[in-house]
């Protein structure tokens, strides 16, 4: 896990004369689990210099002597079409001396073959290590990793990472790593042009032939990397020569290239590919195809938020969360914690605590009340205690019903579900402007928006990053608030639940509909690499659901506990009566809720998860009845994102397109709770 957030200079220091490792490859292709058995835990995720996208790097000490590893960006191809292959292409034109090791999916060598087959272009010295051979081998699939390493001139190691099979070989190896001897021929008009501008470009750490093949191709990343280096007359120079190419082919010139990679990449592939392919068609790949098949994907789908509610929101939220806040917490923490800190503010020996303690044990034995005797009460077990609230909320209510959630979702990811997920989903999301891939950053976004919102790097357009980045901080709930939002649900009828729902699901595709239309700007094209579906490995699962539950105790924890503190100053000032009041005829007059809901939705723009876990309490304790759990519910959904969400929505999309975003968020939120209200009371809906 990453321990440190601070920014690093990634990009290579001229002066900086040591050798480093960089993991290079496509997507998904275990590239982390290599990186996490090379440098342990002890790493550092910060933004690569210019850019949002962050990289991960740290040291390995199983080589012969301490080296820097720099776990690179999944990418398709050295010409990017992305700001993630942009990095990756980047690190490799600045960083001289670097040592690469490519990382590939043995099941799909073509694709991995048309990416050895550009690095080896480039000239940097490089090993192959062919990742997730069990699953290779369990569909039939032996390659002749001798025959494979004179093709390419370089190292090939087999390995299974999750398994550290073949670990110690690749470290082995990794001092052998060479320039690979592979070359593509892509014609003779490609040829003659790669030729004649390898003599004008500058000098780079990527072989001339390398770079002029990425400027013929059309990269128009690489503008501004030219610019700084060649004078006007040398650019006009190049550019001229990349125009008479694209006039002479009768296809793009890109898509040449990449197409003699692929021929490349299959002529090699045959020489090594020794066994009989068996397709897989076990239950497996029967749940896989289902997944993504037109009619039966929306059983599945059904399946899985069935046993989401009946783990998170029945055992979770109901047998766990009663076990720990009316078991745990009612009967022992909280008792015990409002003897203990009574018995410490009259300890008749008070006085030995200095001239304070004398004055609070002399108010105490006079049984007059001392203001910093109830001052330090009502801040410890008061109604807005840091244990009778703060502990109890985020302990008691929320952490087991994050931690079920947590293992149903790593459940879900280890599966390999989501991605089928994303091509179900591809003809829905085109009709927001959007694709399949847009998916996964708001599934990401069940479990932290925060997060989330980060991950939308991974879409190609600008129009996308702010589509989604809009729907994520409006209509989709993270997972503390998902899981008190399926306990709350659990109380209701089938028509609450479909009503709130459909209040998500249709505010997704209302306003991403409008936004497609107000944003100027076109979806990207939806390529996505399927995993195959597998049965959850428990380890896995627990691994990565502890690592969340230590995420929400660090980081969610103190936000409760200041929004308690915050609670408990505003009501000592008076300020808390005021805004209820304030708030009075939206809160209790358009949105038919108990005055005690605005404190929920004050405080849920700190947490959205704090709000909900009060309106939760509010439901246990028969303050709210079901119209209005469905109306609270829907607008603490829709409500403005949580302050973290709302410092990241600033630092990625700016302050000016922030700002407007909350200023719709909010309207939005409470007029569909007050038409919510308003049509259930109406239709008399039985919720």
């Amino acid at each position: 896990m990453p321990t440190d957030s601070t920014a690093q200079t990634l990009a290579p220091d001229p002066a900086d004369a040591g050798p480093r490792l960089a993991l290079v490859g496509n997507p998904n292709v275990g590239k982390s689990v290599l990186f996490g058995l090379l440098t342990g835990q002890y790493v550092v995720v910060s933004n690569y210099p210019g850019t949002t996208v962050e990289v991960t790097t740290g040291t390995t000490k199983v080589l012969a002597s301490p080296t820097p590893v720099v776990d690179t960006p999944g990418t398709n191809s050295l010409i990017p079409q992305s700001d993630d292959e942009r990095v990756t292409r980047d690190f490799l034109l600045e960083d001289r001396e670097t040592t690469v090791v490519q990382v590939a999916d043995a099941k799909n060598l073509s694709r991995a073959l048309t990416l050895s087959l550009q690095l080896a272009e480039t000239g940097r010295p490089f090993a192959l290590c062919l990742n997730m051979m069990d699953e290779a081998r369990d569909r039939g699939i032996e390659i002749d990793v001798t025959a494979l390493g004179a093709s390419l001139g370089v190292p090939v190691v087999v390995t299974t990472a999750i398994r550290r099979q073949g670990f110690d070989a690749l470290v082995k190896a990794i001092p052998s790593a060479g320039r690979s001897s592979a070359r593509v021929d892509y014609g003779e008009v490609i040829e003659a042009a790669v030729t004649e501008l390898s003599a004008l470009l500058p000098e780079a750490s990527l072989l001339p032939r390398s770079l002029a093949l990425m400027v013929l191709a059309g990269d128009r990343s690489l503008t501004d990397w030219l610019s700084a280096r060649l004078d006007a007359p040398a650019l006009e120079r190049v550019e001229r020569l990349r125009r008479q190419v694209a006039s002479r082919l009768s296809e793009p010139v890109g898509y040449v290239m990449q197409r003699a990679r692929q021929a490349a990449a299959l002529a090699i592939l045959s020489r090594v590919f020794t066994g009989t392919r068996i397709e897989p068609n076990g239950l497996g790949m029967k749940l896989g195809q289902w997944a993504m098949h037109p009619v039966w994907s929306v059983p599945v789908l059904l399946a899985v938020l069935f046993i989401a509610y009946e783990f998170v929101g029945v055992f979770g939220a109901g047998f766990l969360v009663n076990l720990v806040e009316k078991g745990l917490f009612a009967q022992y923490i909280n008792p015990f914690a409002i003897h203990a800190v009574d018995w410490l503010l009259r300890f008749p020996h008070a006085h030995r605590l200095g001239e304070s303690g004398e004055l609070l044990a002399a108010y105490a034995a006079s049984g007059e009340t001392n203001v910093a005797v109830k001052g330090l009460h009502d801040l410890l077990v008061g109604d807005y205690g840091i244990v009778t609230m703060a502990l109890t909320y985020s302990i008691a209510i929320v952490l087991p019903v994050v931690t079920t959630f947590f293992l149903f979702f790593g459940a879900l990811e280890d599966s390999g579900y989501l991605p089928r997920l994303t091509v179900t989903v591809d003809r829905l999301f085109r009709v927001i402007g959007l694709n399949g891939k847009a998916v996964l950053p708001m599934v990401l976004g069940l479990g932290c928006d925060t997060m989330a919102t980060l991950t939308t790097r991974i879409l190609e357009t600008k129009k996308e990053r702010l589509v989604v980045t809009l729907l994520l901080a409006l209509s989709i709930p993270c997972s503390a608030q998902l899981g008190v939002a399926v306990a709350m649900l659990a109380g209701l009828s089938i028509w609450g639940v479909a009503i709130w729902v459909g209040v998500i699901l249709g505010s997704i595709a209302v306003v991403g509909f409008l936004a497609r239309l107000v944003i100027p700007g076109q979806a990207s094209d939806f390529v996505m690499e399927l995993p195959p579906m597998r049965r959850p490995k428990l380890s896995n699962i627990a691994i990565k659901t502890m690592a969340r539950v230590e995420w929400y105790l660090r980081e969610a924890v103190p936000l409760f506990i200041l929004g308690t503190l915050l609670l408990l100053v505003l009501d000592a000032t008076g300020a808390l009566t005021a805004i209820i009041h304030l708030g009075r005829p939206v809160v209790v007059g358009a949105l038919g809720l108990p005055e005690e809901a605005t404190q929920s939705f004050l405080l849920g723009f700190l947490r959205r998860d704090y709000g909900a876990a009060g309106l939760f309490a509010m439901q246990k304790a028969g303050k709210l009845n079901p119209q209005q759990v469905v109306v609270a519910l829907s607008v603490i959904t829709l409500f403005v994102p949580c302050v973290a969400n709302f410092f990241m929505m600033w630092k990625e999309r700016g302050w000016k397109t922030t700002l407007a975003m909350v200023a719709f968020i909010m309207p939005f939120a409470v007029g569909t709770g007050v038409l919510l209200n308003w049509g259930i009371t109406l239709l008399r809906i039985p919720v």
